[in-house]
């Protein structure tokens, strides 16, 4: 590993509040008012047993990440601790994943955003406006994005209070009918699954930044729970409050459920405070992304497996400067160029990569480095893998040749 000394650490400036608001706005994002249609298509009423499933994943994959963080509290996350327990190429292998999959997830997260605030013809442009005010933010200092971060939750939390409040008031619980006996049987169930576990994958958020935080050893794994224990409950929450009032047909057929919902059985203006909070969500979630994606990329620029000139710091921000500026470029060409607001099942195929190469690696750890059981690890390696499987057939194809791609860039760069 390279040697963590001078310009190219990072400085601790994060407490505990600072890392589980982080991870909250990296779950709490567009999932949580988009992701229950496509769950929905999947298992009908369902997708409520399918959110308990990626739940008990998640809580795996979120030990697993604690358990490491602990051991090895510096940028990069799984890129970094698969390299340091698995091996090279087991770390490249979670990196490449990550900065594909969720640079597709910034991308959808800008056109999210745009989406709730303009008109169609001048979505591409803020999309793109967005994401460089962001990275702006980002490279202004760690603490700068926390702040941030912090207001927009907030805010987030209280536009879902007022939409769920409006649709327990005015729905039914007849929709919540055939949660039991689930659209496409199992199957579908573990493919809802698949789909929302994208929207807890936030926590690796926190797991990146555990070069910025003070005493990781305590603070990380008690905020990657926290935030995961939170993310969940609102998530829950939310499916039912929408069920109550579009059924599961209803929000099987809608690309918007929450905000649907609430036009059914509320005034004009709790839309409208959906729709900021929607628009907010994907900020924040946008923020958090920029901020990991930034560090893992600065982390794998460390090791040579991404360009040297990403691995710089800025000296007085202490922030991966290059390496957030490239990432925002990128995500402003595909935002540009391509939607991929439909990019979820692309984006679970590539987070699943990378938390089953968590679990591998924590289950590789000595006694001594041990926080919880082995058989949690196993657990979460099979739902990992159960979950890929079952992803939609077009989300595996593409993610299996888009990892192809990444470990053939390796190979060739290793023998030239």
């Amino acid at each position: 590993m390279a040697v963590l000394t001078g310009s190219q650490t990072l400085d601790r400036r994060l407490g505990l509040g600072d890392a589980v608001f982080i991870g909250l706005g990296s779950m709490i994002g567009a999932g949580v008012f988009a992701a229950y249609g496509p769950a929905a298509r999947a298992a009908g009423a369902g997708l409520l047993v399918g959110l308990a499933v990626a739940a008990v994943v998640a809580y795996c994959n979120a030990t697993s990440s604690a358990q490491l963080a602990a051991s090895y509290p510096y940028a990069g996350g799984t890129y970094l601790y698969g390299r340091e327990v698995l091996g090279d190429w087991w770390g490249y292998l979670a990196g490449w994943g990550f900065m594909v999959g969720k640079t597709a997830s910034c991308a959808a997260m800008a056109l999210t955003f745009a989406a709730y605030v303009v008109p169609s013809g001048w979505q591409r442009a803020v999309a793109a406006l967005v994401v460089v005010a962001l990275a702006l933010v980002n490279c202004a200092g760690v603490t700068r994005s926390a702040l941030l971060t912090r207001v927009l939750v907030s805010l987030v939390l209280v536009s879902l209070v007022v939409a769920c409040v409006a649709c327990f008031s005015g729905g039914t619980s007849a929709g919540l009918s055939g949660w039991t006996s689930p659209d496409h049987g199992i199957y579908g169930v573990l493919q809802s699954a698949g789909l929302l576990f994208f929207a807890f994958a936030g926590y690796a958020r926190i797991a990146t930044l555990g070069e910025e935080v003070r005493d990781p050893e305590r603070v990380i794994p008690r905020a990657i729970v926290m935030a995961l224990a939170g993310a969940v409950v609102v998530y829950a929450v939310v499916a039912v409050a929408v069920l109550f009032v579009l059924g599961a047909s209803g929000t099987a057929a809608s690309s918007a459920p929450v905000a649907d919902a609430v036009r059914v059985v509320a005034a004009p203006w709790v839309v409208g405070v959906v729709r900021v909070g929607a628009a907010l969500a994907s900020a924040g979630a946008l923020l958090a992304l920029i901020a990991g994606l930034g560090r893992t990329g600065w982390a794998m620029a460390r090791e040579r497996d991404l360009p040297r000139w990403l691995d710089a710091v800025h000296p007085r921000f202490r922030v991966p400067h290059r390496a957030e500026l490239s990432v925002a470029a990128v995500v402003v060409v595909l935002v540009l160029t391509t939607d991929l607001r439909g990019a979820i099942g692309f984006s679970s195929f590539g987070v699943l990569l990378y938390y089953f190469v968590a679990n591998a690696a924590a289950y590789s750890q000595g006694r001594g480095a041990r926080r919880f059981p082995r058989w949690l690890q196993l657990l979460g390696c099979t739902g990992c893998l159960v979950l890929v499987a079952t992803l939609p057939s077009q989300a595996v194809l593409t993610g299996l040749a888009v990892l192809a791609l990444g470990l053939t860039l390796r190979w060739v760069r290793l023998h030239r």
